[in-house]
């Protein structure tokens, strides 16, 4: 039996999920979030699986792009972050990638371009987030010297909430506010991140930008107020020894966690060198068997120990699951002191992304 230490990804839930999105805003586009490896469940096969369901993809940078166009997929691309220095702007053009503006000297920088393909735009305005974008005032200048510029193709606006998650944050009033009176009747025009799409806002919503929703972790803090996501990835690992410990035996490194009374304890083929948390407390929770059971003692590079008083009839060789239907990677974040985008996008190489859609099976 080889080490297992694999995620198992269901197509059918991240369709599932996408088909959410949808429901909330109708009228939206979509421009499926593959940043970042898409959440760590791979960029190609998440891209794949959603080409005949999403109107374009939105990634952070380049290298994140070139893979999706060098696939065959000729959906709209956004860049997030925009380019990163002039040098990359005639790849955009030859390649048809869309950049979000954010800063004055990337107009420069396309003003001055060689260019034969103009680069479609998103001008982004900082409505509140205070991160990338236009301040409001600047704005306007902004788009009239985009427009000015034949290497400019279209412009889109976009801006970006800091306190959707939170329904009744008087904050996503404010920016909804300053974003209109920036952008008034124009279009096309983006604003609703995962949470604001879960919450259903349609203002400024002609595309939609589902990101963590995709995934099946829902953002907001109240869970159940919108419609069932279902989770995609299923992190799982197996016993590789089971024992009786004595009570006052200590636990990984430090001990610390000390057996209370003689209990079996667990020791599963996962540890931070996959990505799981090393800072995961004792408590944190995992399911073993189908039953659930207790984290304890510290994460180790390649191991964790699991309290089986729960699951005393688990043996060497049992499914240990650390988030996906049940617990739930949000449960687990919570746990962890993160979020449960923090644990899908650190998972390591050496973890195995296995692709599933029905019964069927498929190795990526």
């Amino acid at each position: 039996m080889s080490r297992t230490a694999r995620a198992t990804i269901r197509l059918d839930a991240l369709r599932h999920n996408l088909g959410v999105a949808r429901a909330q805003i109708p009228t939206a586009n979509v421009m499926a979030v593959l940043k970042a490896d898409a959440y760590g469940h791979g960029l190609l096969p998440v891209a794949h699986e959603l080409a005949a369901l999403t109107d374009g993809y939105a990634v952070s940078c380049l290298e994140e792009a070139l893979p999706l166009r060098t696939a065959g997929l000729m959906h709209r691309i956004i860049l997030l972050e925009g380019f990163f220095d002039a040098g990359e702007i005639p790849v955009l053009s030859a390649r048809r990638l869309d950049a979000v503006i954010h800063q004055p000297w990337q107009i420069q920088a396309l003003a001055e371009a060689d260019i034969t393909t103009p680069i479609d735009c998103w001008l982004k305005v900082d409505t509140g987030m205070g991160r990338l974008g236009f301040l409001p005032e600047d704005a306007a200048s902004a788009l009239e010297q985009l427009l000015a510029l034949d290497t400019v193709g279209s412009v889109r606006w976009m801006t970006h909430l800091a306190h959707a998650d939170t329904p009744d944050h008087a904050g996503t009033a404010t920016q909804m506010q300053r974003f209109g009176e920036v952008v008034n009747d124009a279009r096309p025009v983006t604003l609703p991140n995962s949470a604001a799409t879960l919450r259903g806002l349609e203002p400024f919503a002609d595309w939609i930008r589902p990101g963590i929703m995709l995934y099946g972790a829902s953002p907001l803090i109240d869970a159940d107020g919108h419609p069932p996501l279902q989770p995609v990835m299923r992190l799982e690992a197996a016993l590789i020894s089971v024992k009786w410990l004595p009570a006052g035996h200590g636990v990984g490194y430090g001990s610390r966690f000390v057996c209370p009374e003689s209990m079996p304890v667990g020791v599963a083929s996962i540890g931070y060198g996959d990505g799981y948390p090393r800072h995961a407390p004792d408590g944190t929770p995992v399911q073993v068997a189908g039953r659930p059971c207790p984290l304890i003692g510290k994460v180790s590079m390649d191991m964790i120990a699991v309290d089986l008083r729960n699951a005393p009839m688990a043996a060497v060789g049992d499914r240990v699951v650390l988030w996906g239907e049940a617990p739930l990677a949000t449960t687990v974040a919570t746990a962890c002191g993160t979020i449960s985008y923090e644990l899908f996008c650190r998972l390591t190489p050496r973890v195995e992304r296995v692709y599933r859609r029905g019964d069927e099976h498929g190795q990526g």
